[in-house]
């Protein structure tokens, strides 16, 4: 109800422009839809300043520009500053809240050797439960596909004569993406798994009743699967940027990356190659003897 008081009121008061309505609208409406799926909250009155911040990561790890985050950061500031004026909320949960810096961030990823222990231990047990949540962390890192992805992703979808599998991802786009001998037996081990419930969608991913699994639920996953790995940020996202990493750095090619990622265009794959060398600098300034005489003088 107050986000369509807020519209009305910048309609009305502030004679905003019907391009301005609509984006604002537009932004509260998906920042509504993030609440309610990642924290039930009915209303984004009721936000307060971590969720507000999840979201700004969230939006990160959806690789928008931090033009068209920061313009969402000032619809949640205009639409803050009413609710404060006109008594619907007590402290305003923007208040700390600062625009992202121009530039685009590089992408959080987690380290080989750290991924290589974390699933050595990630999620081990014979229960249902246990053994999707498995399967979702070893699909995000072995495939690269997206939350949404993950979410449609159908037993169909999935080859295991050619162990490969078809993926729907942005604007319907259908790829194809190969899996190794590895993820597939633990596919298996999943899915026998899975006829222990009773399930009423073709979804691969499931909840522990059966029922089809949402983002909050794959969120929460994520996130305890990267405690202790990873200080930041422990979305989803961060699984696909380790795929595209570590393919990056054992020799893959950038168009391979792009196809296996979906992007429309090589820019959005380049991303990887600054990470690459920001890593190769790591090294070098550790490894190599001259970098480590200048260190010491």
């Amino acid at each position: 109800m107050s986000v369509n008081q807020f519209i009305r009121y910048l309609q009305t008061e502030k004679r905003s422009s019907a391009h301005t309505l609509l984006a604002y609208r537009n932004d509260l409406t998906t920042f509504s839809t993030f609440l309610e799926e990642t924290f039930a909250i009915p209303s984004p009155a009721k936000a307060n300043m971590e969720m507000i911040r999840s979201w700004i990561v969230h939006l990160m790890d959806q690789d928008l520009s931090p033009s068209s985050i920061n313009r969402k950061i000032s619809a949640l500031k205009a639409y803050y500053r009413f609710l404060l004026k006109s008594g619907m909320i007590a402290v305003n949960p923007v208040q700390n809240i600062h625009s992202l810096k121009k530039g685009k961030p590089l992408p959080v990823f987690v380290d080989e050797d750290k991924m290589q222990s974390l699933l050595n231990k990630v999620y081990i047990g014979d229960d249902f439960g246990t053994k999707r949540n498995r399967m979702v962390v070893l699909l995000l890192y072995g495939t690269g596909m997206r939350l949404n992805e993950l979410l449609l992703l159908k037993t169909s979808d999935i080859d295991f004569d050619e162990n490969r599998l078809k993926v729907t991802g942005k604007r319907n786009k259908e790829r194809i993406i190969p899996f190794s001998g590895e993820l597939a037996a633990e596919m298996k081990r999943y899915l026998q798994a899975k006829e222990t419930i009773t399930t009423d969608t073709n979804r691969f991913i499931v909840t522990d009743k059966g029922t089809k699994a949402y983002p909050k639920l794959i969120y929460r996953i994520v996130h305890q699967a990267l405690q202790g790995y990873m200080p930041d940020r422990k979305s989803p996202h961060v699984l696909r940027h380790t795929f595209a990493t570590h393919l990056l750095n054992h020799g893959a090619s950038l168009n391979a990356i792009k196809e296996l990622l979906g992007h429309a265009d090589l820019t959005a794959t380049q991303i990887y190659t600054h990470t690459s060398i920001e890593q190769l600098k790591s090294i070098y300034s550790q490894a190599h003897p001259r970098a480590r005489l200048k260190k010491g003088g």
